[in-house]
């Protein structure tokens, strides 16, 4: 993988780039539309081509291990093929799914053995076999096998959470040099950064990690619960170490405010499940704030979903008939509003690198930020 550096933010940390994989350029900052199961729940890949038009997207590296198999991606030529899909994939190492299966996993030095959430199996996840896994998923794009602590979390439990992240590190680095690619595509591996909210963890998690000298970083264990502005706060400690010519990923982050401020703060990379979970209730974002499409005060309002038309479906439908489809529970109001969430959020990243690279970035994000904090 190739980045380069396209232009600077005078005002803030902010930065525009761009990545180059074997499946084709990410221009940053970006956002990654969450594939977990090779799927963007609710949207065609067609769709998410034409209308949404992201440059990547993410898949789990636990939930494609459960369901298809590992075997039938390889019967099928890896993820990309599987899912028709020919642009750069991410795919988490699992290691927030371990976090989040806390009653049904236990943690050792060796690695996690955890239950399935699917059929009550076990299974046991290694720094070694999670890079087997994800050399046989095939994404562009892999990430490190990781402790991803809770919130609030007791000091001393994140100082040794860290520690092992950094020998599993090691171990999926040693893995990793002896473990050949699967397809005739070249595969990124991104350490992370943990350390809870603790600043002199963070700061002596990202010195070890930039210590590594991978291609990119990634910021973990963050939006998991803290206040946003101790997610702020870290991010802040963390970028100011991370190598400057690398590509920065802030996994799991966030609302679009959230998005804004950490792009301040010099991030590059986002995912989220966000913007297709909140649309399955009915929440709507928009660059003058969220809309309860479910609310009364929709019911006879036929102007566009969104004036704007950034997505086909803003201006094709009304808020009174995806209001309608809320409220008779049907399907396609689900897929609409999901369309519509996932294209604001790559619209507001690109709104966001051309104010970069135009020089007024700081201004227009804090006109953004006010704007978007509304309830319409």
């Amino acid at each position: 993988m190739k980045f380069e550096l396209k232009g600077k933010d005078l005002q803030s940390k902010a930065r525009a780039g761009v990545m180059t994989t074997d499946h084709g350029k990410i221009e940053t900052p970006i956002f990654m539309p969450v594939g977990t199961v090779g799927t963007v729940k609710g949207v065609h890949q067609t769709e998410l081509k034409e209308q949404i038009n992201p440059d990547i997207i993410l898949g789990n590296t636990y939930h494609l291990y459960l369901r298809p198999k590992i075997d039938i991606l390889k019967q099928a030529g890896g993820l990309h093929k599987f899912m028709n899909w020919d642009r750069p994939i991410l795919t988490d190492s699992g290691g927030y799914q371990v976090y989040s299966l806390s009653g049904r996993r236990k943690i050792k030095e060796e690695g996690v053995k955890f239950k399935s959430h699917i059929d009550g199996s076990y299974h046991f996840f290694s720094p070694e076999n999670v890079m087997e896994i994800q050399r046989d998923i095939g994404a562009d794009i892999i990430m490190a096998f990781d402790e991803c602590t809770p919130y609030p979390c007791d000091y001393r439990y994140a100082k040794r959470s860290m520690h092992m992240t950094h020998r599993w590190l090691k171990r999926c680095i040693n893995h990793l040099e002896k473990t050949p690619l699967t397809y005739d595509f070249n595969q990124t591996f991104f350490p992370i950064v943990q350390g809870s909210t603790y600043k002199d963890l963070r700061k002596e998690s990202a010195e070890f990690i930039a210590s590594v000298g991978a291609e990119a970083n990634a910021i973990g264990g963050l939006s998991v619960g803290e206040p946003a502005e101790e997610m702020y706060e870290m991010t802040d400690i963390v970028c100011s170490i991370l190598p400057e010519d690398k590509p920065r990923y802030l996994m799991g982050v966030g609302t679009p405010i959230n998005i804004l401020e950490n792009i301040a703060l010099g991030v590059d990379m986002f995912d989220c499940v966000m913007p297709t979970r909140n649309a399955r209730n009915g929440m709507l974002f928009t660059a003058y704030g969220s809309i309860n499409i479910k609310n009364k005060k929709w019911e006879n309002d036929f102007s566009p979903i969104d004036e704007m038309g950034i997505t086909e479906v803003d201006t094709y439908y009304s808020k009174a008939y995806l209001r309608h489809l809320f409220v008779a529970k049907e399907l396609l109001g689900k897929q609409i509003a999901s369309i519509h969430n996932l294209g604001f959020y790559l619209w507001l990243v690109r709104e966001a690198r051309k104010h970069i690279l135009e020089g007024d970035f700081t201004d227009w994000k804090n006109k953004m930020v006010k704007q978007m904090d509304n309830r319409l």
